[in-house]
């Protein structure tokens, strides 16, 4: 029997057990929570100065986190590029808060459920280590709710690593709600309840819409949250979202993550940005120059323009500072690994990208990542 929990939002995994699935999330309702409220109340104190201005936001890590790479090694080595590149940040003046994308972005919502192998065999697609598996047969793929128990080992692993060095927040898309709600912990200190899968969470492009449970679910929790916003959202429909999780909550609660790509940015951002009026000045705004920006490379695979994401971030710091508002931060997907997923610019389509290790989408390699911080940085500082 195929499991339809309340409340069923885009881009739900078809567990195929309802009965191992309510045994699991009946596990994880009774597990310790994996951060603690204190500690989201102190990046709600930290995100509150963003948006006056006095701190600065990296928001940086891999577009979906396999369970192996939540060792101590691994671990250690993304955090150590997240310091690294908030370190460029400090040039600003500005001291940098980091968010890894880390120990726990284990599910990707997907363009289409199915993809065909190279056979012609049409199989599930790849939806995260969180509810299959890479191995592209029909078996390895089907969604398996034990998964959910082992996203939690993991991230609970990595968050251990990440205790032993510089401060460092954890986030990602809550996409999972079955996952989320069962990690769902009363707030003792605000009341109310917070989602204790990560210090912060954000929705997805996909799932955004205002009256789904993806938005309902982030309205909920007392958690700092973040929204990502496309050229496809409408200003009218951006104010909306923003009243429902900024009004009633301090300065900062509530991050856009803008990825329009530039041409988009330019022309919709200023709209968006009026129509919010006096609420736009309480929202943290954060860049994502990376998902407006992809396509696919002469050899097929999925990459993205260096170059373009350079000439989004400063279109996105032009358009808010016109506004008199703050540019708050980069979110990106990057790795300290060498590899080619992502190109420097137009001319390199032709040959790349090489080196394509991503489980999903292209990540900027340590040298692109340290260009567009560095672009960023002289631009916060001019």
């Amino acid at each position: 029997m195929t499991a339809t929990p309340d409340l069923m939002g885009a881009h739900q995994p078809a567990w195929p057990d309802a009965g191992a699935l309510r045994a699991t999330t009946g596990t994880l309702r009774w597990l310790p929570p994996l951060v603690e409220p204190e500690e989201c109340a102190q990046l709600l104190d930290d995100l509150a100065a963003v948006t006056r201005g006095e701190r600065v936001v990296l928001q940086a890590g891999e577009c979906a986190e396999l369970f192996t790479d939540s060792s101590p090694v691994r671990i250690r080595a993304k955090a150590d590029q997240l310091y690294e590149l908030g370190t460029r940040l400090r040039r600003t003046g500005r001291a940098p808060i980091l968010v890894g994308r880390l120990a726990g972005q284990y599910a990707k919502p997907r363009s289409r459920p199915v993809e065909t192998r190279d056979d012609g065999v049409e199989i599930p697609v790849y939806l995260g280590d969180a509810v299959n598996g890479r191995t592209p047969t029909v078996q390895a793929r089907r969604p398996d709710p034990q998964r959910l128990l082992n996203a939690y080992a993991h991230a609970a692993r990595g968050l251990r690593t990440l205790a032993t060095g510089p401060a460092t927040y954890t986030s990602h898309e809550a996409l999972l709600l079955d996952y989320e709600r069962a990690l769902l912990r009363p707030d003792p200190f605000r009341g109310g309840r917070f989602a204790s899968s990560a210090h912060t969470i954000w929705i997805g492009e996909r799932t955004r819409a205002v009256d789904g449970p993806h938005i309902e679910f982030a309205a909920g929790v007392t958690n700092p949250v973040g929204v990502k916003i496309g050229p496809g959202a409408a200003p009218s429909e951006v104010s909306t979202l923003v009243a429902r999780l900024s009004r009633g909550h301090p300065p900062g609660r509530l991050s856009l993550i803008v990825r329009m790509g530039p041409r988009h940015v330019d022309e919709q951002l200023p709209s968006i940005v009026r129509a919010l009026g006096e609420d736009a000045p309480r929202v943290v705004w954060l860049s994502d120059a990376m998902h407006g920006n992809t396509i696919r490379s002469a050899t097929g695979l999925k990459t993205q323009v260096l170059s373009k994401m350079i000439d989004e971030v400063e279109q996105f710091c032009a358009v808010l500072r016109a506004h008199g508002l703050h540019p708050g931060g980069l979110h990106l997907e990057i790795t300290p690994d060498d590899v080619c997923e992502c190109v420097n610019g137009d001319a390199d389509l032709a040959t790349g990208p090489t080196r394509y290790r991503s489980a999903c989408d292209p990540r900027l390699n340590p040298k692109q990542a340290d260009i567009l911080v560095d672009r960023f940085s002289e631009l916060l500082s001019d």
